[in-house]
Parts: structure tokens; sequence; C-alpha cells
């Protein structure tokens, strides 16, 4: 039987490798690259007998660039960044080489053959330990180029980490391989055989575990380092710019300099502190949803409070909602305290009436006087009662909020909650926090990412998560939709929505009833178990769960509003999975301000 060999640099030993302190970049030392992702397709050609003997023969693998272990090559190749680092020299054309896909080969043949050849793989191993190398950075804040630096860093331990794992599983091998010599079968019984093989493939199992644990680091670090990259390259684009446009034409060296200036300047943040200021009247320009169709009764009444004022909501002669002022002309009593008689809103204290326009039509016990009370513009659209609370004519249409296609709506939801609504909506659109604060509900046994990103266009208030299936917008002035692929529920599947079979699709909309207080309307929708919205007594099942979810949120957010009433900066330090909340800060910041223009919206 033909034997397999693996061989290190002539007069090394194998485990003198790993102490080796000669350090080459891997392209640079050798130009096919072995990976351990292939341990898995090159472990059973190790074992079998080969047909031939007395010449070698090439077992040839390819893979696809795309797989995360295959960039470790790539990253040591590549002088990170490329476009921030001056010495970084990197070509184009390099790269399409590489965009193809590696080859990988694994000689084998006789023993005496392969002893005759120089070793293809020992230069592998040849790496230094880099550990003994971190890169020394003063301060508790880095600059541009250490952070690439720390992150280069990363890239090269990983790859480090990487060879010593395939050589572990090299040096396994090697031990099946002379376990299952003939000649060392000849003074060996069977069962001493049995045992010590069982041992390596106990050991050769927990190698090639390391194996996907170094993976799942250098695809973590990878992803790390190009994400930098892009927020670095879009923050030396912008400071260039902003360097350009204060001097006409300057030299190299007076850029650098302005750009080294700006560099160390402290990092901008937004500025959400002390009580919360009265609302902008630009802000009641829009149209909001306040209440669900169902919930509207002909004979019912809904009394709400909007930017600090109280309005109440009922059905006119018409079957048409209408909004008026929740305070009767007279000795201004309530209205809601009243009941509905004839599609007119009854004054509980003297019985005065009044219709969906304000007007007064029934005086009992007086003259009728021409009386009339403030009116909202008030409309109906797919199952929510709409008003327009601003001073400004109202836009002849309404935004849908419709579950998309496919989807049953299965639960709406109306809760008061004890703070202010922007600070609500940062909550909402923030998904970082789940696997920290909702450990008893939706994101119990969730792992904590490495990396959490929002990816969204340059200019847009909508996109998904990344690490979770989950699509999110928020739609102004006071929506949140999000779609979340799901397995089951409290189950996370795949790596976007689109990979999911089932979901789950939810909108929020936070009604700014004062400075102090949020009316919440929440809608559920499921794309599969339709069954399950006519089971009796379901609706309680998913309030209860909603307030369970709430409540998680609730007990931080209070604490947050005490503190930001206090002084303190709720929006102190922005980090990248913060960008949809940032986002809708700018664009509330430009409404407060009057700004005609609003970020992330089409020209009005």
């Amino acid at each position: 039987m033909p034997r397999v060999r693996h061989t290190c640099p002539r007069g090394i030993p194998w485990k003198a490798c790993l102490d080796r302190a000669h350090h080459q970049p891997l392209i640079q030392q050798n130009p096919i690259l072995f990976l351990p992702y292939t341990l898995t397709s090159l472990s059973l050609p190790l074992l079998l007998p080969l047909p031939s003997s007395g010449y070698s023969n090439i077992f040839s693998v390819s893979f696809p660039f795309r797989n995360a272990m295959t960039a470790i090559a790539t990253a040591g190749a590549l002088s990170f960044p490329i476009s921030l680092r001056r010495s970084c020299k990197f070509s184009s054309k390099k790269f399409q080489g590489i965009k193809r896909g590696f080859r990988v080969y694994a000689v084998f043949g006789e023993e005496s053959s392969l002893e005759d050849k120089k070793s293809q793989w020992g230069t592998l191993f040849d790496v230094e330990d880099p550990r003994s190398k971190v890169p020394q950075c003063k301060g508790k804040f880095l600059d541009v180029y250490q952070a690439l630096e720390v992150a280069r860093y990363d890239i090269q331990y990983c790859d480090w980490r990487a060879r010593q794992d395939l050589l572990t599983i090299m040096l396994l091998h090697e031990k099946v391989v002379e376990v299952l010599n003939p000649l060392a079968r000849e003074y060996k019984s069977i069962g001493t055989m049995k045992r010590e093989l069982a041992e390596l493939q106990g050991e050769l199992a927990q190698a090639h575990k390391q194996v996907h644990i170094s993976e799942a680091r250098v695809a973590t670090a990878l992803d790390k380092l190009a994400y930098m990259e892009e927020l670095v390259n879009d923050k030396l684009l912008e400071d260039r710019n902003a360097t350009g446009s204060d001097v006409a034409s300057p030299s190299s060296s007076t850029s650098t300099q302005s750009l080294e200036v700006k560099r160390k300047l402290p990092r901008k943040s937004l500025d959400v502190s002390g009580p919360v200021k009265p609302y902008h009247p630009r802000l009641k320009n829009f149209w909001y949803p306040v209440a669900f169709s169902t919930d509207l009764k002909d004979d019912t009444m809904i009394p709400i409070d909007c930017f600090e004022e109280p309005w109440v909501l009922f059905r006119g002669k018409d079957g048409n909602p209408g909004c008026l002022q929740n305070t009767c002309a007279h000795r201004a009593c309530p209205l809601h305290l009243g009941s509905v008689n004839e599609g007119r809103i009854q004054c509980p204290y003297h019985g005065w009436e009044y219709t969906t326009d304000g007007k007064c039509e029934k005086m009992p016990s007086t003259q009728l006087l021409n009386v009339k009370i403030r009116s909202l513009p008030c409309l109906e659209q797919e199952g929510m009662i709409w008003i327009w609370p601003g001073d400004d004519p109202p836009t002849p249409t309404l935004p849908s909020l419709q579950p998309p296609s496919g989807f049953v709506i299965h639960a709406e939801i109306v809760m008061e909650l004890p703070i202010e609504h922007g600070l609500l909506l940062d909550n909402l659109l923030d998904l970082a926090h789940a696997p920290f604060t909702h450990t008893s509900t939706f994101a119990k046994g969730w792992t904590v990412p490495s990396l959490v990103k929002f990816l969204t266009p340059a200019s847009g208030l909508q996109g998904y998560w990344d690490p979770y299936p989950i699509d999110m917008e928020f739609r102004p002035p006071c929506m949140v939709l999000s779609t979340i692929g799901i397995s089951k529920p409290g189950k996370l599947e795949g790596q976007s929505t689109k990979e999911c079979t089932t979901h789950l699709h939810q909108l929020h909309v936070c009604i700014p009833s004062s400075r102090n207080k949020t009316r919440l309307l929440y809608r559920m929708s499921l794309d599969f178990a339709p069954v399950l919205k006519h089971i009796p007594f379901m609706h309680y099942l998913w309030r209860h769960f909603a307030e369970q979810v709430l409540n998680e949120d609730l007990r931080l957010v209070i604490g947050q509003q005490e503190r930001m009433i206090n002084g303190a900066n709720v929006w102190n330090l922005p980090v990248a999975y913060d960008k949809l909340g940032v986002r809708y800060r700018l664009w509330r910041n430009a409404v407060d301000q009057g700004d005609k223009q609003l970020p992330f919206s089409k020209p009005m």
C-alpha cells in the first residue's frame, strides 16, 4: 500500500514548525494556498490507498473566493486599508486573478519519491506568532491608521491560528498513517489498533471543530475590517471635500496637515438632553393614525391626547369618523364622558350635542346659539383612523400601512406609555439591544453577535439588519415597520428575510400625546398559521406577550428619560448599529429647526 507523507523542510521536526520565527506574508512566501476549509475534502483521500505507485499523483480542488476562509490569504496579500495606507501597493489585476478562486494541490506517492522532493508545504507553517507584536496604542481613542492597524493585526492572528489548526490536523493524519502502516500492523493486535484509531478520531474531531471556530473568527474579522474601511473611506472623503471648500488649491502637504488636524477633532454626537422642549408646529403637519377602525363603533367614543391637547373620536350619522376638541363650549366638561346620539356627541353636563364638524346642533332648555368647537380633518383608511393636527392644509393622500401581500392581521393593540415618543422611537429603531434586554421574551436564547450592522441606502430611512433576518423602516412622522424571518415563535432563521419561509410583520405607531406620554398603536401580522386568528381569546394572549416585551424596554427607557430630563445626553456616543436611530434624530432635528427640505425625504 502506498504511504502518505507530509514533510517539513529537511532537518526540521514537525513540532519545530510551531515555533519558527521567520514570518513572511502567505502569498509572497508560497503561491499555493492550503486552506483549513479544504480539510474535510482532503481527509478521505489521505486515508485511502492509491491505485498507482512509483510516481506522484496530483489531487486538485478549487474553492470560490466567497468562502470566508479563502479570504485569509487574500487579507494577507492585501495591505489593508487599500485606499488609506500610503505605503500600500495594490494592483487590480492581481485581485482579479484571486477573485476566480484558489486551487489546492495535495501530493500523493511512494515514500521514496516524496523524500527526494523538496516539501511544498514547509513554508506554509513557517510563520511567526504575531501575539508578540500587538499594536501599541496610547489613550482611549484610536486615530484612523491605528484602528486599521489593529484590524490588520486581527487578520494576521487569525491567519496564524488557522495555520496552527491545519498543522494539528496534518500531524494527526500522520499518526493515523503510522497506525495503518502495514509493517506496524504486524506487531500490534487489532484491539490496540482500534484503541489508537479511536483516540486519534477523537483528537481529529476536536481539531476539525477548532478549524470551524477559526473560520468563524476570520469571517468576523474580515467583516469588521471591510465595514470599518467603508466608514473610514466615507469620513476621509468628507474631510477632503471640506478641506477643498476651505482652500481653493491647497498643496499636498497642506492637505495632509489639514487631514491630521481634522482626525484629532472629537467625535460629533447628537444632543438629546434636558427637559423635552415644546413640539415644533411643523411636526403637527402630518397625517397621524390615532386609532384602529375596529375600536370605533357607531355608538362609542375614543378619547385621545395629541400634542398635549385633548380630542375625542366618534362616528357621525353617515358612519364616517370625526375628531372634536374634547371640551364642551358651555362649561368645559369632557365630552367623552357623555354619549353618541344619532351621530352627534352629547355633553353629559347639560346635553349640548355636536356634529363631526364641531357645530352645536342642540341646546336643551335654552335658545339655540351659533356655537362651534374645534375639529380636525379626520379620515379612515385601511382599518385605521387618521387625523391632521397641524395648521397647514392637509395633504390629499394618506400613506399606506398595510402589511405586505400574503400577511393576515392577527392582533391590534393600543397602549398608553409614560415616555416621550422620541425615546420610544429610538428604542424601536434599535435591534442590537435585543439579546441583552429581551432575554425573557422573543430574544431568549439569542447569541450575541460580534458585529451588528444596519445596512441602508445612503439617503434612506429603511434597510435590513445583519446578522438578523429583519427588515426595518422608519416612516415619518412616527411609524416603524419591520418584517422578521422566523422558523417558529422566538427563533430566527437564515441571514435575510428572503431566506426565511415564515415571517412576522409589525407596525408600531408612536403618537406624541404629551411631552412625557405616548399613545402606541401596535399591529401584528403573520404569513402563516391563519387558524390562530379564529382561536377564541387569542387576542388576549397576543396582548399579554406584547406587554411583556414592552415592559422589558420600559424599565430602561423610563430610566433614560429621568436622566435626560436631568441633563444627560441619551445620544452621547452613537456607534455603527445606531445608524437608523441617528437618521431619525437628524430628521427630527430638521423638523424642529423648521428646515424647508427634510433629510432622507422626497422634496416637498
